[in-house]
């Protein structure tokens, strides 16, 4: 076959199931999550909003760095593993620091996110194969760089430091535009896609650990078990906007009948700017589960409200583009669960259970609808 139709056909790759390594290595990703719930619940300021949003970009472009490289470099001799360890070890100093990455531990954050580059850029480039390694050389300098960003960062002033951090997400974001070739890397789906599930599903344990955390301490009464099963309804139909009716499933196979260079660029952009806003919502909506349980008669301030609502919307708007991306169902009525969701927050300023009970309503309503165009 010549190479132009060559790249013109699907390829077909070596696929292989996720393997235990790397669930061990998602156990330090749930720490990174919980840091970042408990930072934002600490401060819903919209400061304290924007800090998180930039250390979650931060540490996600890595994170998901490392699923690109699992997916290309199986983690099955003994080197490897101790490197990805190697690695798992730097995410656990960032993940320590996150509290105070804005004061004191901005340097640790720093040094950690160089180790997890540096052991991620080596490990790419010397064993994941001819047309990944070569792909990998030319972003390495684009990822060392905005380490090098979020570390001189970590020693700066906290203004400074916020300037230097956000430098470095706007180096991430054009790196894949400036640098073409990320068309190269192998992309096995099956794999991929399920590594992705994986790490909604680690997310979405935070929103259910963060009822547990609301409820520490208070009477187990009526109103607490009412206002727990809610939060676990709402997280419910979070997991079921994003794995009901087989979606990844679908997502799989929409990856399959691209060829590699698509593959590559739909990878980037579905399963990584639509899951940044994706695992962003989980996050916010934890934080609102937490500050609700413990207050489900009361009303909640406007960071509470804001965090239900605009959780679920931010949520939702990731789901859309992800299927817009990978053309795997309907988005219309994803798009008016956004505004809607966004439209409970005047809801919560009067009660906080109303507003849980609103966006059960909302989401479940979307989902049924769904349903009921595909039956």
């Amino acid at each position: 076959m010549s190479r132009v139709s060559a790249e013109t056909q699907p390829q077909e790759e070596t696929e292989y199931r996720v393997s235990t390594l790397e669930l061990f290595f998602d156990l330090v990703f749930v720490f990174t999550i919980t840091q970042l719930t408990r930072k934002l619940a600490d401060d819903t300021s919209p400061l304290g909003f924007g800090q998180v949003v930039i250390m979650l970009f931060v540490i996600l472009w890595m994170y998901f760095g490392y699923v690109w490289l699992t997916n290309a470099v199986p983690p099955n001799t003994a080197l490897r593993r101790v490197l990805l360890m190697a690695g798992m070890g730097g995410f656990l100093v960032i993940a320590l620091a996150i509290p105070n990455a804005f004061e004191a531990a901005g340097p640790a954050f720093g040094i950690g996110y160089l180790i997890v580059n540096l052991v991620h850029s080596g490990l790419f480039i010397s064993a994941g194969g001819p047309g990944s390694a070569a792909a990998m050389a030319r972003l390495a300098p684009f990822n060392l760089g905005s380490a090098g960003l979020v570390m001189i960062g970590g020693f700066l002033p906290s203004t400074w430091r916020a300037v230097a951090w956000t430098a470095a997400v706007v180096l991430m974001i054009v790196s894949p535009y400036v640098n073409r070739r990320h068309g190269e890397f192998q992309i096995r789906s099956a794999h991929f896609v399920e590594r992705h599930g994986l790490v909604v599903i680690v997310a979405l344990g935070e929103s259910i650990i963060a009822i547990g955390i609301g409820a520490a301490g208070l009477p187990l009464n009526l109103q607490l078990v009412v206002a727990a099963l809610l939060g676990l309804a709402l997280v419910y139909q979070m997991w079921w906007c994003y794995f009901g009716r087989d979606q990844d499933v679908r997502a799989e196979h929409s990856l399959l009948n691209m060829t590699r260079s698509e593959r590559a660029r739909a990878a980037l952009s579905a399963f990584g700017w639509a899951h940044a806003p994706i695992l962003l919502g989980i996050v916010v909506v934890a934080v609102g589960v937490k500050k609700t349980i413990g207050h489900a008669t009361e009303h909640l301030y406007l960071s509470g409200a804001l965090a239900l609502g605009g959780g679920v919307a931010i949520f939702l708007a990731g789901q859309v583009y992800f299927r817009l991306r990978l053309r795997i169902g309907t988005v219309k009525w994803r798009v008016i669960g956004t505004v809607a969701a966004l439209a409970t927050v005047p809801i919560g300023l009067w009660l906080a259970i109303a507003q849980v009970t609103a966006l059960v309503l909302v989401v479940g309503a979307l989902l049924a609808v769904e349903e009921k165009e595909r039956a």
